[in-house]
C-alpha cells in the first residue's frame, strides 16, 4: 500500500466544503478592499528565494537540480513570487496595485500541530503606497478576512522595526551577533535573549533596559527609550510617528483592539518598518494565523523602488481555529433538495426537476442509486437535506411534485412548472 508523504494531508468531502467556503468568504472580502487575484508557479528558481535570505535557507525548502542542471524550489511562501511577477510583467501597470492570492507552500521542516511540509497561504501584496493610512487599511484588511470568514477571538499586535532597530543598535552588537538575538525576539523568549546578551557581554543595565523596552505597550513612553544615548534616533522617531498615525486611521477602521508590540522582529529578511501579527488564543503555542508588514523586494529583483507592503494568511490554520471554536460548518454546506424517483420510469422526471433547481443555483442531489424511500429519506438526513421532492406517479400525473420539509415534517404538493 503507498503512503501519502510525510507532513502532507489528503482532505475529504467535508475537508473540502469547509476550505472552499473560507476561501470563497475570504475572496469576497479580499475583492471589497479592491483587490485582485493573481496566480504564481509552485515552482520557481532557487535564487529567487536565496537572494535576500542567503543560502542558509537552502536547509529549510525543497530545492534540487532538473535534468537541465537548473536550480529550483517549490515556493516557501508566496509574497516574493508576487514581486517577481510584477518585476517581470506589471510594473507600467497604474500604482497602487492591490494583488490578493490563494497557493500552496512546501517547506522541509519537522511536522507538527498546526505545521505541514505542505500548507495554504492566502494572502496580498500592496505595491505602489506608502502612507499610515494605506498601511492601517491593509491591517484592517486582515482582521476583516478573518472575522467574515467566522472567527470571533483575535488578538492583533503592531511594531515596528525601526524603532526594534534602534534599540538593538544601544546594545552594540555586530551584525553577526543580532541575528540570534532577532529569532529570540520573535520567539518572545525573553530569558533566552537574557542570556545571549550576556553572552555577547553587555551589560547588566543595558540588558535590563532592552526588555523593558520590548515589554513596554505604551506608544508614549517609547520616545524615552529611543533617546536615550546619542546615536542617530530621527528614523525611529519618524517611526514613532507613524505608528501612532496608523494606529488613529485603525479607529476608522471599525479595528480599536490592538496591542503594541516590539517584539515582533519577523523572521523573513526582507521588512523593513511597520509588521503586524494576527494571532488566535484557541491554538495555543502555534496561534500565530497572520503576519505582514512594509517590504521592499522589488528593487533587489531588478525592479525599480517602490513601496511595498502585504502579509500572509495561514489558510490550514484559519480553518482549525474556526473548528476550535466550534463554528457550525454544517449550516453552511448542506444540500438544499434531494429528489427522488419512486421507480426507474420516474428518474427522466426527477432529473428535469433538479435540473429546473440547479440552474436557479440551487445546491441539488439527484437520487440515482434506486434507494427505496425510506433509505432514501435515511440518506436524505445524510446528506443534511433541507427539503426532499418526491417523484411518483401520482404527482407526474398531476403535474405536481411532493415536497417534505426535513425540520418541520411538513409535507405538500407544488406545481412542477412553479419550481
Amino acid at each position: 500500500m503507498f503512503e501519502r508523504p510525510r507532513g502532507t494531508r489528503d482532505f475529504d468531502t467535508i475537508s473540502m466544503q469547509k476550505r472552499r467556503f473560507v476561501e470563497e468568504r475570504m475572496r469576497k472580502t479580499f475583492e471589497s478592499f479592491g483587490y485582485e487575484e493573481v496566480l504564481t508557479p509552485t515552482l520557481e528558481n532557487l535564487d529567487l528565494f536565496t537572494a535576500k535570505s542567503g543560502e542558509g535557507v537552502i536547509g529549510e525548502m525543497y530545492a534540487f537540480k532538473d535534468r537541465g542542471g537548473r536550480s529550483l524550489a517549490l515556493r516557501p511562501e508566496i509574497t516574493t513570487s508576487v514581486v517577481r511577477f510584477y518585476v517581470n510583467e506589471l510594473q507600467q501597470k497604474p500604482r497602487p496595485l492591490k494583488l490578493f492570492y490563494f497557493g500552496n507552500c512546501f517547506r522541509y521542516d519537522r511536522p507538527q500541530k498546526a505545521r505541514y511540509r505542505e500548507f495554504w497561504q492566502a494572502g496580498c501584496e500592496l505595491i505602489g503606497a506608502d502612507t499610515p493610512e494605506a498601511h492601517a487599511e491593509l491591517i484592517a484588511l486582515g482582521m476583516t478576512l478573518l472575522k467574515d470568514a467566522g472567527l470571533k477571538q483575535l488578538d492583533l499586535r503592531i511594531g515596528h522595526l525601526k524603532i526594534l532597530n534602534r534599540m538593538i543598535a544601544q546594545l552594540g552588537l555586530s551584525e553577526a551577533e543580532k541575528r540570534p538575538l532577532l529569532r529570540l525576539i520573535d520567539k518572545q523568549d525573553l530569558a533566552g535573549l537574557k542570556k545571549e546578551c550576556e553572552r555577547a557581554g553587555i551589560s547588566k543595565a543595558k540588558i535590563e533596559r532592552f526588555i523593558e523596552f520590548l515589554n513596554c505597550k505604551e506608544l508614549k513612553k517609547i520616545e524615552s527609550f529611543i533617546k536615550l544615548d546619542s546615536g542617530d534616533k530621527e528614523d525611529a522617531l519618524d517611526a514613532k510617528t507613524e505608528l501612532e498615525k496608523v494606529l488613529k486611521y485603525l479607529e476608522y477602521f471599525g479595528i480599536k483592539d490592538w496591542k503594541v508590540d516590539f517584539k515582533i522582529a519577523r523572521n523573513l529578511d526582507y521588512y523593513t518598518g511597520l509588521v503586524f501579527e494576527i494571532d488566535a488564543p484557541k491554538l495555543g503555542a502555534e496561534k500565530q494565523l497572520c503576519g505582514g508588514g512594509v517590504y521592499g523586494l522589488a528593487k533587489l529583483f531588478g525592479g525599480k523602488e517602490v513601496p511595498q507592503a502585504g502579509f500572509a494568511i495561514g489558510f490550514d490554520r484559519t480553518v482549525l481555529t474556526l473548528e476550535a471554536e466550534r463554528y457550525d460548518f454544517e449550516a453552511k454546506r448542506k444540500t438544499n433538495y434531494y429528489v427522488v424517483p419512486i421507480s426507474e420510469e420516474l428518474v427522466s422526471h426527477a432529473i428535469s426537476v433538479g435540473m429546473r433547481l440547479r440552474n436557479k443555483g440551487e445546491k441539488v442531489v439527484i437520487e440515482l442509486s434506486r434507494r427505496k424511500p425510506n433509505r432514501a429519506f435515511e440518506h436524505a438526513n445524510t446528506l443534511g437535506a433541507r427539503w426532499v421532492i418526491i417523484i411518483g406517479k401520482k404527482e407526474v400525473k398531476k403535474g405536481v411534485v411532493s415536497i417534505k420539509d426535513m425540520l418541520t415534517g411538513e409535507q405538500k404538493e407544488v406545481n412542477q412548472e412553479s419550481m
